[in-house]
């Protein structure tokens, strides 16, 4: 518990001294508290049910609710104080991530007969691998697509702006800032006044010169020139981002909230799972879909137990053991991490090598005749059922079978 508190003091005061984070004392606290609770919650949950079943979205928009409440409560609602809010939240939610990941590595390790301390030097590894490579991935993503609309489209009536002196200078970045070297600066709008909220760049006059359209969550998808951006949708941000406003700028519509507390009080009462109902109403049909579908297959292959293991009187609680040590769960995982991987090639060709994927584009429209028109989906439908029929075979060990 020593080093673990030593580690807690070090990591608030580096957090603290980050100047891009907004962080001050209170949030540091609160850090330390939804932390401690949400990362044993996470950790215990990961290690009875398993990772999938994490609920990291559910805890993150506590943590938010909470520190916005709170925030509110000692008046802390100016603008400033939403990336503090922010900050918060994302810490004690890779915090959970990362308590329950630690959990399911030394609980397989265990099993394994694995050596615990090598275990979390490579869980530290891993976890500073991916902090230093995701963020200049999603950087770079975001300045890929991110368009520079003139002020003249964006917001014609936009006031001059007070005391420009005082904001932090930014030029234009990604393929727009070969025509525009200019570095100007970069005024935050919270407010709907002569223009939409967002970010601007403007001249050391005061003077709005262009609106910055975010690559992630942006609504414009073209560029000045007349080029396509294609964009990408992060609906999550947006929820945790309509929460801190909600809350702080006290226009939260509670009634829906309650709404949602009471539907999933009267399903609990009902016996049905509120967590995994919300999440079906959550997500969209293009993302339930294929889920349904696996878990369709997955049932198809625990009938096949059940017909296999007839004579052996197996109990209901041992003939689920026996699905979950079929070879198709391990294909279904390498399914949900090729899948992860595959977003982040498609995101990064579109996004980095625009180019070459327009390229790709245009020659798909000529030559494809599957890639648009009336028949477009069956190009995707047919490898997805391939891939349904493959793992429905891996799972009964008709096709790659287990070494006995």
């Amino acid at each position: 518990m020593k080093f673990v508190g030593i580690g807690v003091i070090l990591l608030i005061v580096g957090i603290i001294a980050a100047p891009t984070l907004h962080m001050n004392l209170l949030g540091a606290l609160l850090i330390i508290v939804f932390g401690f609770l949400f990362v044993t919650v996470s950790s215990r949950l990961t290690g009875e049910i398993g990772s999938s079943s994490n609920p990291i979205s559910g805890m993150t928009v506590a943590t938010l609710l909470l520190t916005c409440l709170i925030f509110l409560l000692v008046g802390w609602t100016g603008s400033g104080y939403y990336v503090t809010a922010l900050t918060v939240g994302a810490i004690v939610c890779i915090a959970s991530s990362n308590g329950g990941t630690t959990s399911q590595d030394l609980k397989t390790g265990f099993l394994l007969g694995a050596t615990p301390k090598y275990q979390q030097i490579a869980i530290l590894f891993g976890a500073l691998a991916s902090a230093c490579i995701m963020g200049p991935i999603i950087i770079a993503l975001n300045n890929s697509a991110t368009v520079y609309v003139p002020i003249a489209e964006a917001a014609p009536g936009l006031p001059v702006v007070d005391a420009p002196g005082t904001l932090p200078r930014e030029g234009l970045q990604g393929p727009q800032a070969a025509g525009d070297s200019h570095v100007y600066r970069v005024w935050q709008k919270t407010d709907l006044t002569g223009g939409p909220a967002g970010k601007y760049l403007i001249d050391d006059s005061g003077k709005a010169v262009w609106f910055v359209d975010p690559g992630i969550n942006g609504t414009h998808s073209k560029r000045p020139d007349g080029s396509e951006v294609r964009k990408f949708d992060a609906p999550k941000a947006t929820l945790m981002s309509y929460i801190i406003k909600g809350i702080l700028s006290r226009k939260l519509p509670w009634a829906l909230v309650l709404l949602g507390v009471m539907i999933s009080l009267t399903l609990e009462m009902c016996g049905v799972p509120s967590l995994a109902f919300a999440v079906g109403v959550y997500l969209p049909l293009s993302s339930s879909s294929p889920i349904w579908i696996g878990g369709m297959v997955r049932w198809a292959v625990d009938a096949y137990h059940r017909k296999k293991f007839k004579d052996a009187n197996l109990t209901a609680d041992q003939l689920i053991a026996e699905g979950d040590k079929s070879p198709g769960v391990l294909l279904a995982s390498g399914y949900i991490a090729g899948g992860a991987i595959a977003g982040i090639l498609i995101a990064f060709l579109a996004g980095v090598l625009a180019k070459m994927d327009t390229n790709i584009d245009n020659w798909s429209m000529a030559h494809n005749p599957f890639y648009h028109g009336a028949s477009s989906d069956l190009l995707s439908l047919l490898p997805f059922v391939l891939m349904c029929t493959v793992l429905y075979l891996v799972g009964k060990e008709v096709i790659l079978k287990t070494r006995k």
